[in-house]
């Protein structure tokens, strides 16, 4: 994530050996805030959002709409009131663009309301090996006309307004699902969408265009029904919580042999998190929207795949190679999707864990390790918050940077450490 010139990185500094115990509430889904930022702009009306996590790529995405033209109240706080009524831009700003992989979420409403979308190449998290395939396929099925530009920008535009589409996605992207959707709410007519992703912030951008006006069927299946075109209109909404968040603190705990309750994610989005936790024999159960965690000696098992919803997620598999260094046995930890992930956590070998990275893919990890502090490079957000995980657990001193690569998903990330009693200190800052 690029900082402006002149200004430096900053370093957490994590004294480990010591539990993480108390309580903590979670924030939003931050999967689900920015396509519903996005969806913002389908109206004129102004919207209120409730319960958004206060996190570094929420901030990027309000400033690309307000450089865009719309009108955001409320940020840095929980609730934002976006009024899209005056956006004249159709080129997102291209430095913020290159911050946030989610930016590509608004072609569908510029293609909507401008007719035309110039967007520089998103970045985020492993930019090289996200393609922009499934959200290309929905916008031009859908009326979008991709136009040549040397630049390497992705240009469409819709002079005829976009159009109702029958489309099999080349794959069950999360957010080329909810391009999809986007654009889909706009077009007049029923669009249905199939090998759809399922996640719950799909299904609940879902529920959100519905109450905007937009008529969506199959809700959390693979096959979504969508009936737009009409007039949309703002609506409030408070997202659900972030079960990803929920179980990257309950790893946290669990690897320092801490107590933590955790609240605000619901149970049902948990339980493919919870069990492989429970799975690694880690005492944790789940009570409407609170995640209790008690000390634990965790286990290996043979081994954890990733897999697109209900399936255990990837955005977890950093942690869980760090939970499987403190297990008793050999776990094989596969991530099909992103081998960056992988590649990231070999610096816990410098960190005296037993790992062997088989092939881009595929981990196995030998536990339980004692872990000494090192020096660590948070490469993408997940990763990041994984070692930050390792430092806790670890004796003796680690420095984890760039720490706003983690603050970009994490919010308030060094006090809520210290209120569960991490001994940290932040340099640089």
């Amino acid at each position: 994530m690029a900082k402006p010139v002149g200004s430096s990185f900053t370093s957490l500094v994590v004294e480990g050996g010591h539990r993480l115990e108390g309580r903590i509430d979670v924030g939003g889904n931050k999967n689900a805030a920015l396509p519903l930022l996005a969806a913002c702009l389908l109206t004129d009306g102004a919207c209120v959002l409730t319960n958004v996590p206060r996190i570094k790529d929420v901030q990027v995405m309000s400033d690309l709409l307000r450089g865009l033209g719309a009108v955001i109240e409320g940020e840095g706080t929980a609730t934002l009131r976006v009024d899209g009524a005056g956006v004249t831009g159709d080129v997102p700003d291209r430095d913020l663009v290159g911050r946030l992989r989610g930016s590509v979420l608004l072609c569908g409403p510029l293609l909507a309301r401008r007719g035309r979308v110039r967007l520089a190449p998103p970045g985020g998290d492993f930019p090289a090996r996200r393609t922009l395939s499934a959200h290309l396929q929905a916008l031009e099925a859908m009326g979008g006309r991709r136009l040549a530009d040397r630049g390497g920008d992705f240009v469409l535009e819709a002079p005829d307004g976009l159009r109702p589409a029958s489309l099999y996605l080349v794959e069950a992207s999360v957010t080329g699902t909810e391009t999809a959707l986007l654009a889909a709410a706009a077009a007049p007519g029923v669009s249905e969408i199939r090998h759809a992703a399922c996640e719950p912030h799909v299904a609940e951008l879902c529920r959100f265009l519905t109450r905007m006006g937009a008529e969506v069927e199959g809700t959390g299946t693979s096959t979504l029904r969508v009936a737009g075109g009409g007039r949309l209109a703002g609506v409030e909404h408070r997202l659900g919580g972030d079960y990803i968040e929920a179980g990257s603190w309950a790893v946290a705990a669990a690897v320092t042999g801490g107590e933590i309750d955790v609240h605000g994610a619901a149970a049902g989005d948990l339980e493919p998190i919870t069990s492989v936790l429970k799975r690694m024999a880690i005492d944790c159960e789940v009570d409407d929207d609170r995640l209790r965690l008690r000390p634990s000696r965790p286990e290996a098992v043979r081994q954890i795949t990733t897999s697109p919803w209900p399936g255990f997620p990837s955005d977890m598999v950093s942690l869980i190679c760090v939970l499987a260094t403190q297990a008793r046995g050999a776990t094989l930890i596969h991530d099909w999707m992103y081998e960056l992930r992988l590649f990231a956590l070999e610096q816990l070998s410098g960190m005296s864990a037993d790992l062997f990275l088989c092939d881009p893919h595929r981990m196995i990890v030998n536990g339980p390790a004692a872990l000494t502090g090192r020096t660590l490079d948070s490469r993408d957000l997940r990763s990041g918050m994984a070692l930050i995980a390792a430092a806790l657990a670890a004796e003796g001193t680690s420095r984890i940077h760039p720490l706003e690569t983690v603050e970009r998903g994490y919010a308030q990330l060094v006090e809520r450490l210290l209120a569960l009693g991490a001994r940290i200190h932040v340099e640089g800052r």
